[in-house]
């Protein structure tokens, strides 16, 4: 099982402890780019795709777990898109 497998997993698994990197490293997988905005970005990250519609998220601050309803909206885009 590689490492996206795992995450794709860990995902649908719906954890408490699921990090921001974590998130990151899974949507770079599937294909997605984090969008560069404006001088330092902020906390707001978007995510953009070749066919499927970008995710607009705020990263986590001052701890790096992500919340349950980002964890719900970014699994159900990536199922509806057929992404895992």
């Amino acid at each position: 099982m590689s490492r996206r497998d795992k995450l794709i997993a860990r995902l649908k698994g719906r954890p408490k402890d699921f990090t921001w990197d974590e998130l990151v490293k899974l949507l770079e997988g599937l294909d997605y780019v984090e969008a560069v905005t404006g001088k330092t970005g902020g906390s707001r990250r978007r995510f953009v795709h070749a066919t499927a519609p970008a995710i607009l998220l705020h990263k986590p601050h001052p701890g790096n777990i992500v919340k349950m309803y980002v964890i719900d909206y970014v699994r159900q885009l990536l199922i509806e898109e057929g992404l895992i």
